[in-house]
């Protein structure tokens, strides 16, 4: 029997934990960092916070490069664990991709004083091979996704005088 595939990948805020968490609930500031890419758009980004609720986010993108065809990415997930503002677990699907098995995802936030925490993403893909093909892919959307988190929680500032 195979070993499963898990991604674990962490980055650091320099914003209080509650901040962080609120962020994946709300669909205003989910629907610019969840599941979002370079070339895409996030068409629908819909959120029920509650265990037993979840998400969808559509993300339209072109179909290859050069193309004026487009597909849509469909995210969802379903709440298990609310706990604000230290874990978040849900279950996820990406229907396009063809996979009816969702896979479990965790995000830890860790206090590291009034201002600063750390996340901590856990992905389980899986055992199989479909699993170790979507290791490297999943590792970095998730790191691009937390990255894109911290511009959203810290967006450019235009035109302020110093």
């Amino acid at each position: 029997m195979s070993s499963s595939v898990v991604i674990r990948v962490t980055h650091r805020y320099s914003a209080p934990a509650e901040r962080v968490f609120d962020a994946w609930l709300t669909p205003g500031q989910a629907s610019r960092f969840l599941f979002r890419t370079r070339t895409g758009n996030v068409m629908r980004c819909e959120i029920t916070p509650e265990v037993g609720g979840g998400f969808t986010v559509t993300d339209r993108r072109p179909a290859a490069d050069g193309e004026e065809s487009v597909f849509d990415v469909v995210h969802m997930g379903k709440y298990l664990e609310i706990d604000r503002p230290r874990r978040l677990v849900f279950d996820f699907s990406v229907l396009t991709f063809g996979s009816d098995d969702p896979t479990r995802v965790t995000v830890d936030l860790v206090p590291l004083g009034p201002m600063a925490c750390e996340l901590v993403l856990t992905h389980e893909l899986g055992h199989t091979e479909m699993a170790r093909s979507m290791e490297e892919p999943s590792k970095r959307g998730w790191v691009n996704m937390l990255a894109l988190l911290e511009r959203e929680l810290f967006p450019r500032r235009v035109g302020v005088q110093l």
